[in-house]
Formats: C-alpha cells, sequence, structure tokens
C-alpha cells in the first residue's frame, strides 16, 4: 500500500534561541504602554512574532558560512559579483543593483520614473510600495481580479490583475501611466499568486500600450512553485526554468532580499535598459553607496546570493508552502474567517467577519492584533483600515470618518526556518481561543495618528 510519507522539515536544527515567555496579566500593561499598537512592543515582550517576514528568518550553515569568506572591498568585490551572477542566472536582467532593502529599490526607481499625478496601476501596491508612489506626488490604483476580492472562495490565483479593467485604465489615461507594477505573490490581497498566464497578458497589454512592466519580486520562488503546482503546463518545470520565463516577461524588478534571498537585509534593482540603470546607480550613490555594494556590507551580499541559490529547493518550497496550508484548513475547521485558498508566506484573517459587531471604522484589525497578543503572546501584523485606509477631512470618528479598504484583514506571516508545526499549532489554538471569546471584545480608535504608513507608529484608544 503507498502511504503518503510524512512531509517534514527539511533541514536540521544546529542553534537554538530562547523564546520570552510572558504572562498575560504582564502583557496587558505592555499594550497598553504601546498605545495598543503591536509595533511598539519590544522583542522580549514578544512569545511568537508574526508580524513579518521581512528579515526575520533562519540564515543557513551555508550562508553563514560564505558571510565569514565575504569580500568587503569598497568596489566590485567577489561577493558583488557572484551575487550579480546569482541573480543573472535567474531573472536574466543584464543590470544588477544591490539596495540596502526592498523600500530603497522603490525610492530609486520611482524617484527617476514617477512624477506628480501620475497613475501607477497594479495587482496590489503593498505598504511601502504605496507610500513611496505617494511621496511622489502619484496615485496609486490597484486593479486586483474580481475572483481575489472573495475571501472565502477557492480559486487558485486570486493575486491575478483584472486585465479588463487594466486596459480601460490605459484607454483613459495611458499618458498618465509610466509604468504597470505586478507583485508576486500578492501581498496586498492574502499572499495569493499570480498566473503566468495573467502575467503574460499583462505584459502583452504594455506592449501594445508601450508601458514598462516592473515587478515586485519579493516571493518570487514561493509564486514560481504555486505556478507549478497550479499551472498544468508548468508541472514538469523547474521552479527557476518558471522563474526566467516570469522574469523575460518584464523590464525590470525590485526586490527584497528579505523575503526570498532568505537574507536578514538586502534588496535589488533589476532593469533592462542601461539609460535607467546609469540614472539609478547615480542617484544610488548619493543615497546608498556605491554601485556594487549598494549600503550593504559584503557579508549581506555573500548571505543573499547563496538564499537565493536555496530558496530554488523545491522540498523546502513545498514545506513552508504546506505550512501555510495546514493552519488554514484548521482554522477552516474551526470557522474562523480564513482567506483561502492559503497563501504562501501568511495567513489573513478577515477582521470584519471575525468581530462583525465592531465597525470598520472603530478598526476591528486592531482588536484583533492586540487580543491575540494579550492571549498568547503571538504578534501579527492590521492590514485593514489603518494600513490602508485614510481619515476622512473634518471626521475623526464619525461612521464615515475612515475610507477603508474592501479587504480589512490581519496578516500572520511566517518567518522562513524559524517555527516549527508545533509553534504554528499553539498559534491556531490562540485564535481558536479568541474566536470563543470575540463577543467580549471592543473596538479602537485613533489616538495619534502617523502621516503616512499609518500602521507603523500610530497609537489607539479603546472604544468601550
Amino acid at each position: 500500500m503507498n502511504k503518503r510519507p510524512v512531509l517534514f522539515e527539511p533541514f536540521r536544527i544546529k542553534s537554538v534561541e530562547q523564546m520570552p515567555i510572558t504572562s498575560s496579566e504582564d502583557r496587558k500593561k505592555w499594550i497598553q504602554e504601546a498605545g495598543y499598537n503591536v509595533f511598539g512592543l519590544t522583542a522580549q515582550q514578544v512569545t511568537i512574532d508574526l508580524l513579518t517576514d521581512s528579515g526575520t528568518g533562519a540564515m543557513s550553515d551555508q550562508q553563514w558560512a560564505e558571510m565569514i569568506r565575504a569580500d568587503e572591498s569598497y568596489a566590485g568585490s567577489r561577493s558583488f559579483l557572484e551575487l550579480e551572477q546569482t541573480v543573472k542566472d535567474i531573472t536574466g536582467m543584464p543590470f544588477v543593483i544591490p539596495v540596502h532593502q526592498g523600500r530603497a529599490a522603490e525610492h530609486l526607481l520611482f524617484s527617476e520614473l514617477v512624477e506628480k499625478d501620475q497613475l501607477i496601476p497594479s495587482n496590489g501596491h503593498f505598504d511601502t510600495t504605496l507610500a513611496n508612489i505617494e511621496d511622489r506626488g502619484a496615485e496609486g490604483v490597484n486593479l486586483l481580479h474580481a475572483d481575489g476580492k472573495q475571501p472565502f472562495t477557492d480559486s487558485p490565483f486570486k493575486g491575478d490583475i483584472d486585465l479588463s479593467a487594466l486596459e480601460l485604465l490605459f484607454n483613459t489615461e495611458q499618458s498618465r501611466i509610466p509604468f504597470v507594477m505586478v507583485s508576486v505573490t500578492n501581498n496586498a490581497s492574502g499572499g495569493q499568486p499570480v498566473s503566468l498566464k495573467n502575467i503574460r497578458a499583462t505584459s502583452e497589454l504594455c506592449r501594445k500600450y508601450q508601458k514598462p512592466l516592473i515587478i515586485d519580486a519579493c516571493r518570487f520562488a514561493e509564486n514560481a512553485f504555486f505556478i507549478k503546482k497550479r499551472e498544468s503546463e508548468y508541472a514538469t518545470y523547474s521552479v527557476k526554468e518558471i522563474a526566467l520565463e516570469l522574469f523575460s516577461l518584464c523590464d525590470g524588478m525590485t526586490f527584497s532580499g528579505k523575503k526570498d534571498a532568505l537574507s536578514n537585509i538586502g534588496g535589488l534593482v533589476c532593469i533592462r535598459d542601461k539609460a535607467l540603470a546609469e540614472k539609478i546607480k547615480n542617484r544610488l550613490i548619493i543615497y546608498e553607496g556605491f554601485p556594487t555594494y549598494g549600503g550593504l556590507a559584503g557579508y549581506s551580499l555573500a548571505a543573499m546570493s547563496q538564499g537565493l541559490k536555496e530558496v530554488l529547493d523545491e522540498r523546502y518550497l513545498e514545506y513552508r508552502l504546506r505550512t501555510t496550508e495546514w493552519m488554514v484548513e484548521k482554522l477552516i475547521q474551526a470557522s474562523i474567517p480564513v482567506l483561502r485558498p492559503a497563501g504562501g508566506h501568511a495567513i489573513y484573517i478577515d477582521s470584519k467577519e471575525f468581530f462583525p459587531h465592531i465597525p470598520q471604522h472603530h478598526l476591528p484589525g486592531i482588536t484583533l492584533t492586540t487580543s491575540l497578543y494579550t492571549i498568547g503572546g503571538v504578534r501579527c501584523c492590521e492590514l485593514g483600515t489603518v494600513a490602508f485606509g485614510k481619515t476622512l477631512p473634518g471626521e475623526q470618528d464619525g461612521e464615515d470618518g475612515q475610507r477603508s479598504p474592501e479587504l480589512d484583514v490581519v496578516r500572520l506571516a511566517l518567518p522562513r526556518r524559524t517555527y516549527t508545526e508545533a509553534h504554528m499549532g499553539y498559534v491556531v489554538e490562540c485564535l481558536i481561543e479568541l474566536y470563543s471569546q470575540r463577543n467580549e471584545c471592543h473596538g479602537f480608535r485613533f489616538c495619534e495618528e502617523a502621516p503616512v504608513m499609518r500602521h507603523f507608529r500610530s497609537t489607539f484608544t479603546p472604544v468601550k
């Protein structure tokens, strides 16, 4: 009889870190002192930290070994040349420019391409991308496919861009559009993947209207694995082959090495156009450093290069995506409103459905993040009305005082190679316990509202 083998972590644990174990009484005090914003907590006040998967993963022995042998030369270091070759092998991009993290890549690229009052269409701009666009006086336009707006229906590629809406925007606002962005996976809509079919069609539309296509490639390997599993024509392709085909369809990419390069810091801008690459390098010298180190130590370049090789291991990708899927299955069994199907790097809870008695302008996502921390010491991130909404002028707390996004979610992001299945089982149990107490929870209003990326630094006060 053929029995499916147990899917286990494809690595051994070589070093461990003690976890802070705290009391609920202390957590209640600490979250109040933090203004009910989990970003204000210290790491030692958190037991399981699912705030982000960005730079929070565990590096391998091979990455640490490469860091020791790294070249710290200011210009033209061996570590840069090795990273450059690794990136070219995966992306096919001729010009590879390192930066200290993804938002620096966005800043440099947008400083050259984005002007005031322009429109930047996307399948879903994430927080730093949107902030960099708005910092240039432009507007990010999210054109998520209709499937992606249905949180509880199963569809294989809910991260796709709406092609009809994109062409309509081209027809009506072509002169205001400098380029199109596609984020893989789509972090703003539940970590859902984008199909290669959709990216190819987007690329063809961009060529038709003579607009560049830029890929936000933070989680390109996870997206490529979804394509392998869900687009039948690519079932026999390797993840690297799928990535090469994906990148062949775009004109440039921004990348945070803190995600699918399995590193704690770093990022990239990769471009096909030599003239644009030279402009970015000249600007980079002012803000980041020489173009062959981009604000990074040589050991960080080395860690990214090795991490980009390791992330293509399909055993690792299968284990990672299955962990997320397993958590979603357990939450569905408990009737918890979790976005489905499972995305790649995180689980997303619909905070409106979790707390139906709390209106959106009373910030149910903040209720969920603070309550989950209080119950179990688990830190996660609000990506709803606070992160992607806006306060309307003159109405700080009225029913119409907040312009809220369609998806009002809380994200529990899984750091790479950091927590075990038992840890994730504990998180699931904490969510189930909170769900059983949901009717006892109250909403929040802003106390101090930050001017940009509100979820990072705003503080809140309970609404009784």
